[in-house]
């Protein structure tokens, strides 16, 4: 996962460089709401609301292509159940990192992105009233999953439109990476999870605004 961040990160400086060459190019500021999903078979979960915001150089690249390279930073929610019908609300914050192929429908105005992202995420966070909460169908407590993994790959899936100053966005990200692996390298926990391995994706959907400098 370093080598792939590392990838994109050196994909993206090259890109940003070849941007400065051509007309057309874009510095953008972006910020707005999202609703992230865990797919899990191990918990009961719930998507949750969050934020994000971030840059991002867009750039001509042929004809009725360009690219995108850019940088988000995020808190993102969701809610696992726990005995007695309780929820415990796991928030969590990181940055993501993406070079995107954007096709131009409407030159200036609409325009359908597509390409991955590496996602770095911090620990989740739980209220203190929680921590001792039991999450339903196991023995496990809500502050047991806490240390989740590091980074994550990501599909990036949206559409922009408006004008050449201020466009709406509107992008879905799909993990392909295992968000628990690893707890998957602790016995302890394995063992209070019958044995079973931990396995959960995300997907969050985001509604945003960019203002293009």
């Amino acid at each position: 996962m370093k080598k792939i961040f590392a990838l994109l990160m050196l994909s993206g400086f090259s890109v940003f460089g070849q941007f400065q060459n051509k007309d057309g190019n874009r510095i953008g500021i972006s910020g707005g709401i999202s609703q992230t999903s865990l797919f899990t078979s191990n918990f009961s979960a719930k998507p949750e609301s969050g934020f994000a915001g971030g840059l991002s150089v867009r750039g001509n690249y042929y004809n009725d292509w360009s690219m995108i390279y850019g940088m988000q930073f995020f808190s993102n929610n969701f809610s696992l159940e726990a005995d007695y019908n309780q929820r415990v609300k796991y928030n969590f914050q990181g940055v993501k990192v993406r070079l995107l192929f954007s096709y131009n429908v409407v030159e200036d105005h609409v325009s359908v992105d597509f390409g991955p992202q590496v996602q770095i995420n911090g620990k989740l966070h739980i209220s203190g009233t929680d921590e001792e909460k039991q999450l339903s169908g196991t023995v496990l407590k809500a502050k047991d999953i806490i240390d989740v993994s590091p980074a994550s790959g990501q599909i990036y899936l949206g559409a922009s439109g408006g004008g050449k100053v201020i466009r709406a966005l509107v992008f879905y990200e799909y993990g392909f990476t295992n968000f628990f692996n690893k707890l998957n390298k602790d016995d302890d926990l394995l063992a209070k999870n019958g044995n079973r391995n931990f396995k959960g994706t995300l997907g969050t959907i985001n509604a945003q605004i960019i203002f293009n400098l």
